[in-house]
């Protein structure tokens, strides 16, 4: 078995194994919650307007924290278009998606965004509540792992890529 044998063998293990816990009513409910918060990154588009409603001293580098974000989030449904991966069909989702394609996850996407420019900003909750939303995703079997940390990195990326733009050059490391 190659690399990619053993990668497709654990994502499929490891979905397998998270959708499971979806068979708790409390998972499952939490799961579903958190996915349709994440649906179009509406969540971390509301967060960063909510951030430059009531900082407004530093208004601009939300709205510009939130614009990453979406951008991140584009960006992620422009590489699904091209990879065209299908989404996990061995496990019963417990949410309806847009979409067929899983390959990168743009809720991850948009989550890991949002966790990097609006943690830049202070807003310590962003981070764990974007973790919980990449959980979701495979709890509700609807990505692979490897989705998930793809979308991850990719909003990661976009949201550090952009930081000096979004704070206007006073992001210190």
């Amino acid at each position: 078995m190659d690399d990619l044998d053993d990668l497709h063998d654990m994502d499929h293990r490891i979905v397998s194994a998270l959708r499971a816990c979806g068979s708790d009513p409390r998972v499952a409910g939490t799961a579903r919650a958190l996915s349709w918060a994440g649906e179009h990154a509406a969540l971390w588009l509301a967060a960063g307007l909510a951030g430059a409603a009531v900082d407004r001293r530093r208004r601009g580098a939300w709205l510009r924290g939130t614009a990453l974000t979406a951008g991140a989030h584009l960006a992620s449904m422009g590489v699904k278009r091209i990879v065209r991966r299908p989404r996990p069909a061995h496990v019963e989702p417990l949410v309806r998606t847009a979409g067929r394609h899983s390959f990168p996850s743009s809720h991850a996407t948009s989550a890991a965004a949002a966790a990097v420019a609006f943690g830049a900003l202070g807003a310590r909750a962003v981070p764990p509540l974007a973790a919980a939303v990449c959980v979701s995703r495979l709890v509700a079997g609807v990505h692979y792992p490897s989705d998930v940390a793809a979308g991850a990195a990719l909003g990661a990326l976009t949201a550090r890529l952009g930081a000096r733009w979004m704070t206007g050059g006073a992001l210190r490391d």
